[in-house]
C-alpha cells in the first residue's frame, strides 16, 4: 500500500538523521539500504516508535511510495550512485518519479538528473523547505539552486569553503598557542569573544567549546588528539574544479594540501628532529594588540576565501549555462550548515547591490573591510613567518589579494620565457589580441607553436 511521502536509500549516519528529521516534521519516509539488514536494525532502534517504514527491495520501496514517487539517493559518490540509478530507472521506477541524488551528504535542493528525467522541483519543495533550518523571520535555508548539476556544484563549493574556514581557524589557533603562548582556556575565551564580532559563526563557536573541553581525567582533550586530519574529498573536488576552469581558488587548495601534510605524521616526527627553524624567537610585542591582529587576519582571509569560492561559482555558471542567484546561495548558507555565519548576510547584501558583481573584493563593504584589516593581516603573517609558524591559508590569501590588486604582474616574463623556449607567442600591451613570436636568439626561425589563450 502506498503510504510514504518520500523514500531514502542509504542508511549511514547522515541518511538516518535525514529520515528522522523528515519524520519529526510530519512526513512518512520509506527507508532502504543495499545491506537490507540495516533497514531492520534502523527500524528496531533509531526509528523505533516513529512513522518510518522499511523496504527489503527496490520494488517494495517503490510500491510504498505515493505518487509522484520521490526518492533520495544518499550513498557514497561513484559507482554506487550509477548502479542504483540504473536499477531504479529501468525495472523499478515509473516515469512519474522524481529522483534526488545526494552524494556524500552533498544534499542540494535542485538538480538531479537520472539520465532520462530531471527532478520536478515543486514536488520536493514542501518537504525540503519544511525540514530545513530557518533564519530571520522563518525563511528556510533551502531553495532551488539552478539547472542540472548546479545544486551539487554549489554544495561542493560550500564544502570547499568549509575546508578553508577550518584551516584558517587552525592557523589562528597555532599563532595563539606558539607565538603568544596562550593557555587552553585563554584561547577558548578569545574565540568566545570573537564570536561576538564579524566572525560570529558555527565554526568559531564550536572551536571555543573544543578548547574548553576536558577529558575524564580533568585535562583538556584537544592536546591529546593526533594532529592528522582526514578528508572525504569535497575540498579536493573543489580544488580540481578550480584548476579545470582556470579560477585561482588558492585558499581552498592550500587547505586541502594542509590536511595532506598533516597526514604525514610519522614523517614529520622524523623531520622535526633534523630540520631547524628560526632560533630563539621570542614575541616581545603587546599580546592583546597582536591577538587583535590575528582576529583581523582571520577575517580578511575569510573574505578572500569566499571571494574565490564565488568566482568559481560564476565561472561554472558560464561553463554550464546555469543561472545562479549568488545572493540567494549566501542566504541558504546562513543556517543549518557548517559555514553558517553572520558574514553571509553581507554577501547577500553585496549581490543585492550589484547582481553582476565580478568579485566580492570590488564591493564597497568588503573593500573597506579588507582595507581596515590590512595592516593587522600583514603583521600577523610577517610575525608568524619570523616565528616559523606554517600559515598556508593566511599567506595565500594575502598573496591573492596583492596579486589581484596589481595592475601589472611579472607574467610578462613567463610569456617571454614560453616564447623563447617553445615559440608559444605573446601579446603586446599596445596590441591585445595579436599574438607575436620573436626569434630571441637569432636561430630557429619565426614559426610560432601556438597562441596563448588560457
Amino acid at each position: 500500500m502506498a503510504q510514504a511521502d518520500i523514500a531514502l536509500i542509504g542508511l549511514a549516519v547522515m541518511g538516518q538523521n535525514l529520515i528522522l528529521n523528515m519524520n519529526d516534521h510530519g512526513f512518512v519516509v520509506c527507508a532502504f539500504n543495499r545491506t537490507v539488514s540495516k533497514v531492520d536494525d534502523f527500524l528496531a532502534n533509531e526509528a523505533k516508535g516513529t512513522k518510518v517504514v522499511g523496504a527489503h527491495s527496490l520494488k517494495e520501496m517503490v510500491s510504498k511510495l505515493k505518487k509522484p514517487r520521490r526518492i533520495i539517493l544518499l550513498v557514497k559518490a561513484g559507482q554506487a550512485v550509477d548502479d542504483f540509478i540504473e536499477k531504479l530507472v529501468r525495472p523499478a521506477l515509473p516515469s512519474s518519479a522524481a529522483m534526488i541524488t545526494a552524494v556524500f551528504g552533498s544534499f542540494p535542493y535542485g538538480v538531479v538528473s537520472t539520465g532520462r528525467r530531471i527532478c520536478n522541483q515543486p514536488h520536493i519543495k514542501t518537504i525540503f523547505q519544511g525540514i530545513a533550518a530557518k533564519v530571520g523571520t522563518g525563511e528556510p535555508c533551502c531553495d532551488w539552486v539552478g539547472e542540472e548539476g548546479a545544486g551539487h556544484f554549489v554544495k561542493m563549493v560550500h564544502n570547499g569553503i568549509e575546508y578553508g574556514d577550518m584551516q584558517l581557524i587552525c592557523e589562528a589557533y597555532h599563532l595563539m598557542k606558539d607565538v603568544l603562548g596562550m593557555a587552553q582556556d585563554e584561547m577558548a575565551q578569545a574565540f568566545e569573544d570573537w564570536n561576538k564580532t564579524e566572525l560570529d559563526s558555527f565554526l568559531i563557536e564550536i572551536t571555543a567549546n573544543i578548547l574548553k573541553f576536558q577529558d575524564a581525567d580533568g585535562k583538556h582533550l584537544l592536546p591529546k588528539i593526533r594532529d592528522s586530519a582526514g578528508q572525504k574529498g569535497t575540498g579536493k573536488w573543489t580544488a580540481i574544479s578550480a584548476l579545470e576552469y582556470g579560477v585561482p581558488v588558492t585558499l581552498i587548495g592550500e587547505a586541502v594540501f594542509a590536511r595532506c601534510l598533516s597526514s604525514l605524521k610519522d614523517e614529520r616526527i622524523q623531520a622535526s628532529k633534523k630540520l631547524k627553524g628560526p632560533q630563539k624567537f621570542q614575541f616581545d610585542g603587546d599580546k592583546k594588540s597582536f591577538l587583535e591582529d590575528i582576529r583581523k587576519a582571520l577575517y580578511a582571509s575569510k573574505i578572500i576565501s569566499y571571494a574565490q569560492g564565488f568566482m568559481l561559482l560564476r565561472q561554472a555558471a558560464t561553463e554550464f549555462g546555469w543561472t545562479l542567484n549568488y545572493g540567494g546561495i549566501a542566504l541558504m548558507w546562513r543556517g543549518g550548515c557548517i559555514i553558517r555565519s553572520v558574514f553571509l548576510g553581507k554577501i547577500k547584501d553585496a549581490f543585492d547591490r550589484n547582481p553582476e558583481l565580478q568579485n566580492l573584493l570590488l564591493d564597497d563593504f568588503f573593500k573597506s573591510a579588507v582595507e581596515n584589516c590590512q595592516d593587522s593581516w600583514r603583521r600577523a603573517v610577517s610575525t608568524g613567518v619570523q616565528a616559523g609558524i606554517p600559515m598556508p591559508c593566511f599567506t595565500t590569501a594575502l598573496s591573492f589579494y596583492d596579486g589581484y590588486r596589481h595592475e601589472m604582474l611579472p607574467a610578462n616574463l613567463i610569456q617571454a620565457q614560453r616564447d623563447y623556449f617553445g615559440a608559444h607567442t605573446y601579446e603586446l600591451l599596445a596590441k591585445p589580441g595579436q599574438f607575436i613570436h620573436t626569434n630571441w636568439t637569432g636561430h630557429g626561425g619565426s614559426v610560432s607553436s601556438s597562441s596563448y589563450n588560457a
